[in-house]
């Protein structure tokens, strides 16, 4: 699931021998690694984002495989519908389609994954793990326009071929990474293979057996005050529920949630505020700080975990009209679909752990600028701290030994698993 709109958080990754960089965006929402190859049917040439774009060329690199309909992680992928095989040449071909209604197909290839590994206290340059990820002949929808392309899409689902399965099943990494993406104008933010370690991070368990990362989601309060919403409107079956999206930059909801909720906040804003409509959504015109006028938004799941929402993680700022600021809903009416979609808006600013292994999310409001806790040890449990306090707009990853969790560290122009993050607002 992923509803590309006008902003997202993209990330430097190398693949190949010799190593090549590719800006991929950073997605929760699907599962594969894939990057733009030649020859490429749709694929844009240049970005909007001022990013040099590549294509991978498996004959460039001398590590590369393609991956055949035999092998067993074609079988993978073939489970999860994603796959199929090409009788023609005998190669695992895969075939993707995302919300907003772009898609690519092409093929799996083998190579290596270039990144720098922490050892204790001590770092080991040129490292490599072999995983699949997807080489892109077809791009269609928004995939193809230049102005916020990048060169493929980074998969952090659950399933057998995202590379968080595959480097937790080789032993590399743990089956968990955590995020914090910075929402203010700056961009960027902490991506970290392994858990960041808040004492304020609450947690809720995942629903079993899902192709996405879907809560349980009880109830919507404004201001304290629950809103009078069915609770088996949130209830997770038959591709219906609450999911949790980083591919996606708003959040999206159904009638049922959108209108008793904009219907609350117009409420209690009323005496402050003017209300408009513009191009169908609802804003408001204010003269006085946003943060004195909206009231807290507090989503509360399974477990006890409320995830607590202030008025610049639900409302979209736009122009100003003779001086007064102009907000507007950032949660959008999803047409034909009982489901919400939970993205960049409303997980900026906050710490989000994916404990695949426990089965369960938690999360934290944080400032993204700040310096952050990371587990390293999963045997004895200690603590590294990592300080994120010079990252102005950069995403870094690295990758920790066997048995150690991989803990995130910023140093300018080092080439790591991931360095390069920006929350790219267009």
């Amino acid at each position: 699931m992923e509803c590309r709109d006008g902003s997202l958080y993209y990330a430097k990754v190398q693949l190949g021998s010799p190593p090549r960089d590719f800006y991929v965006q950073i997605d929760t929402g699907s599962d594969v690694l894939w990057v733009s190859c030649r020859p490429c049917n749709g694929c844009p040439e240049s970005s909007g984002l001022h990013i040099p774009l590549n294509f991978f060329d498996p004959g460039s690199s001398s590590t590369a495989s393609p991956v055949s309909c035999s092998d067993q992680r074609c079988s993978l992928g073939i489970q999860s519908s994603d796959s199929g095989c090409s009788t023609q040449n005998n190669m695992c071909s895969y075939t993707f389609q995302y919300g907003d209604g772009s898609g690519t197909s092409g093929y799996y290839v083998s190579d290596l994954l270039n990144f720098d590994t922490i050892v204790g206290n001590s770092l080991t340059a040129n490292s490599t793990a072999r995983i699949v990820f997807g080489c892109s002949t077809t791009q269609t929808g928004d995939l193809t326009k230049s102005d916020r392309a990048v060169d493929g899409i980074f998969g952090f689902g659950q399933q057998g071929l995202s590379v968080i399965s595959q480097l937790a099943s080789e032993g590399i990494a743990p089956k968990a990474f955590s995020h914090c993406l910075r929402g203010d104008g700056d961009g960027g933010g902490i991506l970290v293979l392994g858990e960041i370690v808040e004492p304020s991070i609450v947690y809720t368990p995942l629903v079993p057996s899902q192709p996405h990362y879907n809560l349980n989601l009880q109830s919507i309060s404004v201001n304290g005050q629950t809103l009078p919403i069915d609770p088996s409107v949130f209830a997770t079956s038959n591709g219906q529920g609450t999911i949790v999206d980083s591919g996606t930059t708003l959040a999206y909801v159904t009638d049922e949630v959108y209108n008793p909720l904009v219907n609350a906040v117009t409420a209690i804003v009323s005496q402050a505020a003017r209300v408009v409509l513009s191009k169908g959504n609802q804003c408001y015109i204010i003269s006085l700080s946003v943060n004195e006028v909206f009231p807290q938004l507090s989503l509360n799941f399974e477990g006890g975990a409320s995830l607590l929402l202030g008025p610049q993680d639900y409302l979209l700022q736009q122009s100003s009209i003779d001086g007064s600021a102009v907000w507007c809903m950032g949660f959008q009416k999803i047409q034909g679909q009982g489901i919400t979609i939970l993205g960049d808006l409303v997980l900026k600013n906050k710490i989000f752990v994916y404990d695949l292994a426990g089965q369960r999310i938690g999360w934290a409001n944080y400032d993204c600028s700040m310096s952050v806790n990371v587990s390293t040890a999963i045997n004895t449990g200690r603590n590294e701290y990592v300080n994120t306090g010079d990252l102005s707009r950069g995403i870094s990853i690295r990758v920790a030994s066997s048995r150690e969790l991989i803990i995130c560290c910023i140093i300018a122009s080092v080439l790591c698993v991931l360095i390069t993050g920006i929350f790219q607002h267009l």
